[in-house]
């Protein structure tokens, strides 16, 4: 009797929350570092110029949503003594955080950033949304930009990460080979969910309608050569009105 020949079965996508517990337990695609990102650093110097230590001090709490192992939570309550609130829907990612730890308080919670956050109206004095928005649909978009409007106290601080479409190859190419139901996502080729991606004056018009938009910085990296290099990203710095 033959042999039947031997298939190799291909290995099976790990989506959505699945995946990121995966990652944070063995980070077999992504490396996950626990220092602080440096776009973050570079706006704390910014805002303690602007502002002193009004926003960045011990009476103030600042939220991460999507927070991931904490590395930016322990950054700012270790440098600052400010508070911190973390939530993420991996509850690897909040077990490694509490790993991490910190030596100022952090409270972090295993939960989506689609839902509506547990949070008092004008509680927080600055809130992250670090790579995190842009797995939301639109409505959940709008909804997370509404309930971040309230928790922040008059004049806090937003400050956003998130991924350019502007010039850059990547998105181009993953919009029309891998196009997601709504406009402007794609399937995320590993995670097999859909993933949105901003342009400039989509994202200013979006965040412009509830805050004031006082800086955006934007990668340069993402052309070497005249072919695709780095992901590109947009970095915003925004306010809560002071009339809230």
């Amino acid at each position: 009797m033959a042999k039947r020949p031997f298939v190799r079965k291909p290995k099976r996508k790990k989506h959505s929350v699945n995946f990121w517990d995966n990652e944070y337990k063995q980070g077999e695609h992504i490396k996950l570092s626990t220092e602080a990102s440096g776009d973050l650093k570079k706006f704390t110097r910014w805002l303690l110029r602007q502002t002193g230590k009004s926003v960045l001090n011990q009476t103030g709490s600042v939220l991460d949503v999507g927070c991931g192992n904490g590395r930016n939570l322990k950054y700012l309550t270790d440098t600052y003594g400010i508070k911190g609130v973390g939530y993420d829907n991996s509850s690897s990612a909040i077990s490694a955080a509490k790993v991490l730890g910190g030596t100022h308080s952090i409270n972090y919670e295993n939960r989506s950033i689609a839902k509506s956050l547990p949070l008092p109206d004008s509680s927080q004095s600055l809130v992250l949304d670090m790579m995190s928005s842009h797995f939301l649909n639109q409505a959940e978009r709008k909804h997370l930009r509404e309930e971040i409007h309230r928790v922040l106290k008059p004049g806090g601080w937003l400050f956003m990460k998130t991924f350019l479409g502007d010039q850059d190859k990547h998105t181009e190419r993953l919009l029309k080979t891998r196009p997601g139901k709504e406009a402007g996502t794609y399937i995320h080729p590993i995670i097999g969910v859909p993933e949105y991606v901003y342009y400039e004056d989509k994202l200013v018009d979006f965040l412009n309608r509830q805050f004031i938009i006082h800086k955006i910085y934007r990668s340069h990296k993402h052309i070497r050569r005249g072919k695709a290099n780095k992901r590109r990203t947009i970095s915003v710095y925004a306010q809560k009105d002071f009339t809230g």
